[in-house]
């Protein structure tokens, strides 16, 4: 059986990998340069939501408090006339930095919970395609099937993310693979 503090090392380097990867999924390959569209009049959209004076948040509109305002034939009208979305209001600038800390802990996290899994898989000695196939798949589940809910109720584009996760499972599997440790030499 392999412990999980024999798999520190593809833990650290699968983390790093990817947050190399994510950086150039995001800045050079071109799948996610239509993910986000340009309003048309930026300047004026802006202008109104800044007078609205928003906190924070995410918002939907039209907006139903209740089921019951939900079925009413006056919110089924505004539903019909539209528009109809979300928005997402930050609060001021995003932070770079901070953003990219929790971007390699959220990396890291995924990897060491993909180590644990696999300390119940693949015994110590397996070959490499047998851990490449078994980290690989659980990291491609882990990395892609989380965009999917968003993609169905918030309408945002999914075949970027889910290459992305792919990307990230098979790059997962690979270093686990390389670096899954050997028995006990004799």
């Amino acid at each position: 059986m392999v412990d999980l503090s024999d798999l520190w090392l593809p833990i650290l380097l699968s983390s790093v990998a990817l947050f190399f990867a994510s950086f150039l999924a995001w800045t050079v390959l071109p799948h996610h340069k239509r993910d986000w569209l340009r309003l048309p009049d930026q300047e004026k959209f802006s202008g109104a939501i800044r007078g609205l004076a928003l906190p924070p948040g995410n918002y939907c509109f039209p907006h139903a408090r209740d089921n019951q305002e939900m079925g009413s034939p006056e919110f089924q009208e505004k539903m019909k006339q539209g528009p109809a979305g979300t928005i997402q209001i930050w609060g001021g600038a995003p932070s770079m930095g901070k953003n990219l800390v929790f971007q390699f802990l959220f990396f890291l996290n995924v990897s060491f919970y993909l180590a644990y899994l696999a300390t119940l898989g693949p015994k110590i000695d397996a070959d490499f395609m047998t851990v490449f196939r078994f980290v690989g798949t659980a990291g491609i589940l882990a990395y892609s099937v989380a965009s999917v809910p968003s993609a169905i109720w918030f309408k945002t584009k999914l075949h970027g993310y889910l290459l992305d996760g792919i990307a990230y499972g098979l790059i997962t599997g690979a270093i686990f693979a390389a670096c899954w440790p050997k028995g006990p030499s004799l």
